[in-house]
Formats: C-alpha cells, sequence, structure tokens
C-alpha cells in the first residue's frame, strides 16, 4: 500500500517540514540529525490513517476517535448547540494521547443538522472542563430513527488545529472520517440520556470500530473492573 494511502493528507506539509528540518540538522551535527530523523518518524506516525472495520448497524453509535474512555456523565450539552428535546444528556469523554490515530470518524448514520465553531483555551484536555472552555468543533446530528446526537473535537494543551470535512445537510456514515485533532486532544460523544452505554471509564476505544451504545439498549450502563 502506498504511504499516501495510510497517511493523511494533512499531515503531508509537517512531515515535509520535519524532514527539511532534519537535513539542517545532519548538516550541524550527526547526533542531532538523528534527533530529526526520529521525529520525523513520529510525525508520520503521528498522522497515520488506518482502515477500520466498522460494525454495520442502524443503531450502533461507534466511537469517533482513539483512545481512552476518561469518563462517562450526565451533563447539558454544549452551550451553542439547540436542542431543546434534550436538558441533560450522556457524556462519554475519550482522551487522545499523542500516539493515539488523531484521524475522527463518524459515531452514527445520519443527517448533520448543525455545526458551531467555539475559539477558546487550550487547556489540557483530560480535564473536565476542557469541555467548555477549549477550542472545539460542535456537531449535531439526526440519526435514521430520529434521535439527536452531539459529537465534539476539542483541542488540548498541545492540540491547536482542528480540521473538520462535514457540512451541515450532508448525510453520514458510522465510521466515516470526517477530520483531524493534530497532536494530543479530546471527543465528547453526547448520547440521549436513556441509551445505555455500551464501553467502561478506563477502556481503550478504536475510532470507527468501538461500538460505544445501542441506541434501541435503554438497559444500566456496562460497568467495568481492572484485572
Amino acid at each position: 500500500m502506498r504511504l499516501t494511502k495510510i497517511v493523511h493528507a494533512d499531515g503531508w506539509k509537517f512531515i515535509a517540514s520535519f524532514a527539511a528540518v532534519t537535513v539542517c540538522l545532519f548538516l550541524l551535527s550527526t547526533t542531532l540529525g538523528w534527533l530529526g530523523l526520529i521525529l520525523t518518524g513520529w510525525c508520520i506516525y503521528f498522522f497515520r490513517d488506518p482502515q477500520r472495520v466498522t460494525p454495520v448497524g442502524d443503531t450502533f453509535v461507534i466511537s469517533p476517535a482513539d483512545g481512552v474512555v476518561q469518563a462517562i456523565s450526565a451533563v447539558s450539552p454544549p452551550r451553542e448547540v439547540s436542542l431543546s428535546e434534550h436538558a441533560v444528556m450522556t457524556r462519554i469523554s475519550v482522551f487522545l494521547n499523542v500516539f493515539d490515530v488523531h484521524v475522527n470518524r463518524v459515531p452514527a448514520d445520519g443527517k448533520i443538522l448543525q455545526r458551531h465553531y467555539h475559539a477558546g483555551q487550550f487547556l489540557n484536555a483530560s480535564l473536565d472542563k476542557a469541555s467548555d472552555l477549549n477550542e472545539r468543533q460542535t456537531f449535531v446530528m439526526q440519526t435514521a430513527q430520529g434521535l439527536s446526537l452531539v459529537f465534539v473535537q476539542i483541542a488540548g494543551l498541545i492540540a491547536r488545529r482542528i480540521r473538520s470535512d462535514v457540512e451541515v445537510g450532508e448525510e453520514v456514515r458510522a465510521g466515516q472520517r470526517f477530520g483531524i485533532i493534530r497532536f494530543g486532544s479530546r471527543m465528547d460523544v453526547y448520547l440521549p440520556q436513556d441509551v445505555a452505554v455500551q464501553v467502561c471509564v478506563g477502556q481503550r476505544v478504536v475510532a470507527g470500530e468501538t461500538i460505544l451504545a445501542d441506541l434501541e439498549n435503554h438497559g444500566a450502563h456496562r460497568v467495568g473492573e481492572v484485572r
């Protein structure tokens, strides 16, 4: 498979910059040059865009990001969102470190109804207040069942750029690539409060593959323990 197929297009300008600096470092010092080469390799690794096998199901909500489930909580949706039917929703927060795949994927089949960009701070994305204070891109979608879901790209302490490629009115599919957050970040998914969450805090999830919830499952949230 060609390298252009496994690296996100947004990464090439960074990879080229790292490579150019590496050449300059080799002219100054072999040691510095090897350090630059390692960092260039890491940059390629960071922007990798692997294929994923997405479970097929109209009611599945799929993880939009690789990372660790940091929190599951009942909260109000982001203030920029207009959702009169949901005063409180279940929020699943997935934290991405700098070694995770940062290509984001749509969590469910449906249609994009709203898109909001909020300029904010760059606090550590692992902090709960990052959902309210950090730079973010918020999407509201309607599923085939007519339910509203919200998913949010959140910049972190190192991540300073959010890119999204889907627009209001666009029909989307679960597992579809829709954007990228550069260099450490967080993704929040907001579900109707009566939907049972199928992942646990501390669990590692995979974008486009891990089922976060089934919209037809209204039982208890899944419970896990470290073993």
